[in-house]
């Protein structure tokens, strides 16, 4: 990739659009032959391939299973090695809760353990987020505070919750307390340095305190927690690329990753027709819009082809309305691969497609992963994405003489 300085001196701005869509974890492995692209019924997205260029992108670097967080930083044009940032940043934003610097968030999950603190479910079967956020006012009423340390608690979507830690000399680098994976006992948070033996402590005290608090509420009897972190500092996108940038995506962590680089986040319903009706009307006000598509990643790692399959189908029909705003640019990725039949993120690279008056084109009829890997920007890092985007809305100048 370009350093941010030679990139920041190639900018020029113009009034041209690029829209950004992020299918998560759209990538794949066949089954019986075939991904769920390849499986997918995609008329729409099969007639766009004819007018664009294919390739695969790596997130972070060959073989390095993502994070949605680094996954979708690089897409974003931000080196995820460079800004490593934690899950509990983006979650609290997300939520739309003010972290000071005396904070340490992170990013939580109900689950299901049996008799013997094993985790059963660790989405407590993807509860309903009105459960959700009578379950984080129950932990709130019983657990506000800690010594001194206040814990600030708000309810995501589905089975997904934020918590603060506020108080002093509260660190950071802190161990995930959760195994990340069913059949395993919960874990508890340990300290990195010594300095977050206190913030361990702290941590340790609220799970335990919440399974208390949680053993009659089946199936979302405990918790889990991952992603400490402290609020980072991170340029925004209007100065690194002059662009003004808005987002449109209902999980809050996606929300809080584009707050973070200071897109403008924009109301939206719960469904993707309500995410096209806001792009929709907001289409004029704004250089670059990130779309965001959660079901790919979701039946992904549910271990559900065939619903994966139907996610993506109803993506493609609507890829006349994104075509009728006439965007200068179109890409099409994923933040990483989901394979359901991995039921996981996993490292293998995102399919990506780049559409514009001025992409050229290749000899690929479908954008399935077998084809961006014959597609004319051949394996590439994802943190180039940007890039080629600004390009082809001629956002960038000529470099040298």
């Amino acid at each position: 990739m370009l350093s941010e300085e030679l990139l920041s001196a190639l900018i020029q701005e113009n009034d041209s659009k690029i829209l950004l869509l992020v299918m998560d974890g759209l990538g794949g492995l066949p089954v019986d032959g075939r991904s769920e692209m390849e499986a997918a019924a995609t008329p729409h997205f099969d007639a766009l391939v004819r007018a664009s260029v294919l390739g695969l992108a790596d997130p972070v670097s060959p073989g390095i299973t993502p994070g949605s967080g680094p996954g979708h930083l690089a897409i974003f044009g931000y080196d995820p090695l460079k800004y490593q940032i934690g899950r509990g940043v983006l979650e609290a934003l997300g939520v739309g809760l003010q972290m000071t610097p005396r904070d340490v968030a992170a990013r939580g999950n109900f689950c299901t353990i049996d008799a013997n603190d094993v985790i059963i479910d660790r989405r407590a079967g993807r509860i309903a987020t009105s459960l959700n956020e009578k379950l984080c006012e129950k932990l709130s009423a019983e657990i506000g505070r800690l010594d001194d340390v206040e814990v600030i608690i708000k309810a995501g979507k589905e089975h997904r919750f934020t918590v603060l830690f506020r108080g002093d000399g509260l660190d950071d680098r802190l161990t995930d307390a959760d195994p990340q994976m069913e059949g395993k006992k919960r874990i508890p948070t340990t300290a990195l340095n010594p300095a977050a033996n206190r913030a361990a402590g702290i941590v340790n005290r609220f799970l335990n305190r919440a399974k208390e608090v949680l053993c009659d509420q089946h199936p979302a009897n405990a918790a889990v927690l991952r992603g400490f972190a402290k609020y980072p500092s991170i340029p925004t996108m209007a100065d690194r690329f002059g662009l003004r940038a808005a987002a449109i995506a209902t999980y809050p962590m996606y929300r809080g990753l584009s707050k973070l680089v200071g897109m403008e986040i924009l109301e939206t319903g719960d469904t993707f027709p309500d995410e096209i009706q806001t792009l929709q009307k907001n289409f004029a006000a704004y250089d670059f819009f990130y779309l965001h598509y959660k079901k790919t990643d979701s039946y992904g790692e549910d271990g559900n082809f065939e619903m994966k399959r139907k996610s993506i189908e109803e993506v493609d029909r609507y890829i006349p309305d994104l075509l009728r705003l006439k965007p200068d640019v179109l890409a099409v990725t994923g933040d990483h691969s989901s394979p359901s039949v991995l039921k996981a993120h996993s490292w293998h690279p995102s399919p990506f497609l780049l559409h514009s008056k001025y992409c050229g084109m290749d000899a690929s009829t479908r954008f399935t992963e077998r084809e961006c890997s014959r597609g004319a920007l051949g394996k590439f890092s994802a943190v180039d994405e940007m890039t080629l985007m600004l390009a082809n809305a001629l956002r960038l100048k000529k470099f040298g003489a």
